[in-house]
């Protein structure tokens, strides 16, 4: 088997074209690196020199693998450096998922573009899943970090959640829960919408196996406000459920970063409950793993803190 020290004399003979000089910038003696030669030859089994006393020429033989050569040590050079940066935390893949309000909030975007300009040689696998199904895949270690919105709150997730589950939460924004409603609707005008001022109203909500917390939450939201909600219509998309609305098929409620979804007929009234709010969070496992993934993971999780 060809061994890369090898190569190297090899590379140093062919380009210098004299074994005194060679084996003077390899910092050998010459018997060794003719030694080394001989050998190499012997295992391809061909001349790669052809030699004088005058003078060293490559042959063809020697061309060609001159060429292979490099590329082989160039690549071998390229591994070790890849592998030192995924060991310093400078490479790797990080698999994040976020829910499909994430990408409105301004933090996503401007963590994302911070995250990819320190660390330009991590590979960002970014997937768009609902918050339960992010919860279980990163349980199933099919995911590295997740932005969520669970259902309850910072202290309670981590409770409800950490310990059954081993994840972490880092708390990163809370947003108003917003009635979303027909522009000519009655309740458009009023100057505060409450929950039990919709009771009456046919709501456009997300099927209850899409994963969404929200379903949860305003089902809970609406118990503690005397009704039970009435669903008219249901959607797996928030773009979705907007257009329904602008059709006036019903109501819906949603986090308030999706009033960035500007469609004609539509407006969006903020919830004056004081529990109608909805937490963002970046959730992440507990447990240890593999080292270099770690490491990757609890960069990402420090610079999201300095961009809070």
């Amino acid at each position: 088997m060809i061994e890369l020290r090898q190569l190297r004399y090899f590379i140093a003979v062919a380009e210098e074209l004299h074994f005194t000089r060679a084996a003077q910038r390899l910092c050998i003696g010459q018997p060794p690196l003719s030694y080394a030669i001989a050998q190499l030859e012997t295992e391809i089994g061909a001349m790669l020199f052809a030699r004088t006393k005058r003078s060293v020429q490559l042959t063809e033989a020697g061309k060609l693998l001159l060429a292979d050569a490099r590329k082989i040590l160039a690549l071998s050079g390229a591994a070790a450096q890849s592998a030192k940066a995924a060991a310093a935390g400078q490479a790797g893949e990080l698999r994040i998922c976020f829910t499909s309000s994430t990408p409105l909030t301004p933090l996503f975007s401007a963590l994302i573009n911070v995250y990819r300009r320190q660390f330009p040689a991590v590979t960002l696998t970014l997937l768009e899943m609902s918050t339960q199904h992010q919860l279980a895949a990163l349980q199933q270690q099919t995911l590295d970090l997740a932005f969520v919105r669970p259902q309850f709150g910072a202290e309670q997730a981590e409770q409800e959640n950490s310990a059954a589950h081993a994840l972490h939460y880092l708390p990163l924004r809370t947003d108003p829960l917003v009635v979303v409603l027909p522009e000519q609707h009655r309740l458009a005008t009023k100057p505060q919408i409450w929950l039990a001022d919709l009771a009456t109203q046919g709501f456009i909500m997300y099927p209850p196996q899409a994963g969404t917390s929200i379903y949860r939450q305003l089902h809970a939201l609406c118990l503690q406000a005397g009704f039970t909600p009435d669903t008219v219509q249901q959607a797996a998309e928030a773009s979705t459920i907007i257009g329904l609305v602008a059709a006036g098929v019903g109501i819906s409620v949603l986090p308030a970063c999706f009033d960035r979804i500007q469609l004609a007929g539509v407006c969006y009234r903020q919830l004056a409950d004081e529990m109608a709010v909805t937490r963002l969070m970046l959730a992440h496992p507990a447990a240890e793993r593999e080292p270099q993934k770690q490491l990757l993971i609890q960069q990402f999780v420090a610079l999201t803190q300095a961009e809070i």
